[in-house]
């Protein structure tokens, strides 16, 4: 079980960065602001989600 919480941190932190970079290169090319704003609201709540899913993890594995 533990090991499945280390593989759905490491692609949560995968998507936040994907998401990120789309965000910046949406804004960088002066794409739609509305984009560039959605694309934020989703790295927030990837964000969320993964502090979550790390938080949990040393919950319920932590050593101590």
């Amino acid at each position: 079980m533990e090991q499945i919480y280390d593989i759905l941190i490491f692609v949560g932190m995968a998507a936040v960065a994907l998401v990120l970079f789309a965000g910046l290169l949406n804004m960088f090319r002066n794409g739609p602001a509305n984009r560039s704003q959605k694309l934020m609201r989703w790295r927030v709540g990837l964000q969320f989600l993964v502090i979550v899913l790390v938080m949990g993890g040393l919950y319920f594995f932590g050593k101590g």
